[in-house]
């Protein structure tokens, strides 16, 4: 059995969430490299982050659930400055402590303060840490959320 790396990921959680979903769908797939990353997050970049393998000859289902999943998730968040769907959860390193950080331990060696996630607008250009929830209409005529 041939596999091939789907997507990569620098956490954990995201790795198993997109791992179950497709095997829930019938995707011959497993976690590459979860073990080391999840213990010693350091060497994450080093060894290129948590792999999601995939059976080669199911790789554009996979690719297609994987799609699908994701747009789904970007419908339901909303910028709350703007309110476009243009939204992305992104590694930001804006805030001065992040910069005395890398300029510290570039002078004094050690391990980097990491940055922070957040998300960006990318129709307002704004960072901020919660999005707005996309409400949307039911059959009945009432509102979930």
């Amino acid at each position: 059995m041939s596999f091939t790396i789907l997507n990569t990921y620098d956490n954990y959680i995201d790795a198993n969430l997109h791992l179950m979903q497709l095997q829930e769908e019938g995707i011959n797939c497993w976690l590459k490299d979860e073990n080391t990353v999840t213990i010693d997050p350091l060497l994450t970049n080093a060894i290129g982050g948590i792999k999601l393998m995939v059976h080669e000859s199911q790789k554009e289902r996979a690719k297609d659930i994987l799609r699908t999943i994701q747009n789904k998730a970007k419908e339901n968040r909303a910028c709350p400055y703007c309110g476009s769907l243009n939204v992305e959860y992104i590694f930001s390193n804006r805030k001065a402590s992040n910069w005395f950080s890398a300029i510290f331990t570039y002078l004094l060696g050690g391990y980097a303060i990491a940055g922070e996630k957040r998300y960006h607008c990318f129709d307002c250009e704004k960072e901020f840490e919660e999005v707005k929830e996309v409400v949307s209409p039911t059959k009945e005529g009432s509102v979930e959320q």
